[in-house]
């Protein structure tokens, strides 16, 4: 390897010394301060994680609701102090199960949520008051997701705005990087202002958006992109909420980002340094932030499902131990270390709690809960910090310059960058110039293939269907027909539609009727290309 860059193009010095960094070795300690404090590069506690260890949040879920069930009470019983709810594509399309475009896809990727009633199933004797944090992929659909827990809370006789839920909500990524959208962009964009406006209000322990770079990230972005067009997407979102006469400090703390945890290790723990760097900047500088934890970013890490290989899988122990072990040394306050089985379906049982005992051999045995930041200093970090947040500085100036982030997903300016970075990755590796170990280098002929590990049960779509089907025979249709309407006409008269949807959830309206009504008015989108 003649030229040694990072995978976002940084070049890579043999050695670094106090020359190579902003201000030197007199300058740093100022410009990077110290942990707990502005512009929070050394992390956003003052302690690291010497109280607590990080939120050890894996990510799961398919077939039906009993399914993910059992899996979620076997999770939280061997140590997982948060869970994230992973949702089929219908769920997350706004269809129903029997909806005929869902037709085989119901329960594959995800858990199938049609009502209040899987929901009421899903969570089943899970104390959601002893979960340090319950998240899900919810974006287009994040205000039904809000509205099923608030609803699956009060039949459960727990008060929801006593837990702590993290709602991803992030819809314009969906646009360009993930594709899992509804309604048009402007539309999109102020239901999510919606959701923030509402738990702002009621429900101030929860997050109502998570800044969802990782999936930008995983469509090709490099990690330069990768943060500054979701801090772009969220310059939007803040901007939609103040229009709205709401003070940047009244949301603004509650927030998180999702980004990838990567292999090339050094610019990755650097990357999540500059993350917040940059965040602190835009809430000082565009929003004017008075509140010191408005400026403090909290960064969702997420071990990238990308890089994982059919191939050797159980090289995949390897890298995301060494990813994890990034995110956990970039200072982040969640992480999901994905199963070494990933890369041919949904996880098996084995795979899932290795992966979760991955995080907890860190926090226990590697004695880095011990002091905060503790690569702040290395010469090579604190280098690669300044030159990635200076890029990512940049790169907000060019969408600002393409007209923001509305204007450039609509323009289609996001996707053509990051399909240019896809395909540049790809023909890395095929050319061979980025050596992926069991793929392009270090073959096994004589490895067995690899096995599909994880099928969804034929006939769990057939009972998916039923127990709809029985949702809809034993509701009230007057309740039914009445909190759709008054869904329609909040989402015609521009007015906040999170009440009227939680509203339509107690009546058990579907997911999917729940959807057409807000399509009635607002149309459906449909890319230009």
């Amino acid at each position: 390897m003649d030229d040694w860059r990072t995978r976002s193009g940084l070049p890579l010095l043999p050695v670094y010394g106090p020359g190579d960094v902003p201000g030197g070795a007199h300058g740093l300690a100022q410009r990077i301060g110290a942990p707990g404090t502005p512009p929070f590069v050394r992390g956003i506690g003052t302690d690291g994680y010497r109280e607590h260890a990080w939120i050890m949040g894996q990510y799961g879920g398919f077939g039906t609701a009993e399914e993910t069930n059992a899996r979620l009470r076997e999770m939280i019983a061997a140590g997982q102090t948060g869970f994230s709810i992973a949702l089929d594509l219908p769920t997350q399309m706004g269809l129903d199960s029997d909806d005929p475009l869902a037709g085989g896809e119901v329960g594959k990727v995800g858990v199938a949520l049609d009502s209040l009633a899987d929901m009421e199933v899903l969570l089943d004797g899970v104390d959601l008051t002893h979960v340090r944090q319950i998240r899900t992929t919810a974006n287009a659909i994040g205000h039904v997701w809000l509205a099923l827990v608030v609803a699956a809370c009060e039949k459960a006789g727990v008060d929801p705005a006593g837990i702590k839920v993290l709602i991803q909500n992030d819809v314009l990524k969906e646009y360009f990087a993930r594709g899992t959208f509804i309604l048009p962009p402007a539309a999109g964009l102020s239901i999510v202002a919606d959701v923030i406006e509402h738990c702002a209000r009621h429900l101030p322990q929860w997050t109502p958006l998570t800044l969802s770079g990782y999936h930008i990230r995983e469509a090709g972005a490099d990690a330069v992109q990768e943060v500054a067009f979701s801090i772009a997407n969220g310059i939007a979102y803040c901007q939609a909420a103040v229009d709205r006469g709401m003070s940047i400090d009244d949301f603004a703390p509650s927030l998180f980002t999702f980004l990838s945890a990567n292999i090339d290790f050094l610019e990755e723990v650097a990357k999540f340094r500059a993350a917040r760097l940059t965040w602190a900047r835009v809430m000082r500088e565009r929003f004017d932030a008075r509140d010191e934890s408005s400026q403090a970013l909290r960064i969702f890490a997420f071990t990238a499902g990308s890089l994982l290989t059919a191939q050797q899988p159980l090289n995949n122990v390897a890298r995301v131990a060494i990813e994890a072990l990034a995110a956990v040394l970039g200072g982040v306050q969640t992480l999901h270390v994905s199963g070494y089985d990933e890369a041919l379906g949904v996880p098996s049982r084995e795979a899932a709690l290795v992966a979760l005992r991955t995080q907890q051999v860190i926090a226990e045995e590697t004695g880095l809960r011990g002091t905060a930041d503790p690569l702040g200093g290395s010469w090579a970090v604190e280098a690669l910090t300044a030159q990635l947040a200076e890029r990512m500085w940049e790169t907000l100036a060019d969408v600002d310059k393409h007209g923001g982030a509305l204007a450039c997903i609509e323009s289609g300016w996001f996707a053509d960058r990051i399909a240019d970075g896809a395909f540049d990755q790809q023909r890395a590796v095929e050319s061979g110039r980025r050596r992926v170990v069991g793929v392009n280098c270090h073959r096994d002929a004589d490895a067995d293939a690899a096995e599909v590990v994880f099928r969804p049960d034929p006939a769990g779509e057939r009972r998916q269907v039923e127990r709809l089907t029985r949702v809809r025979a034993d509701r009230s249709p007057r309740a039914v027909a009445s909190a759709l309407g008054d869904l329609r006409d909040a989402a015609a008269a521009a007015t906040n539609v999170v009440v009227p949807t939680i509203d339509a959830v107690r009546a058990y309206a579907t997911i999917g009727e729940i959807t057409a009504t807000l399509k009635a008015v607002h149309g459906a989108y449909r890319p230009a290309a």
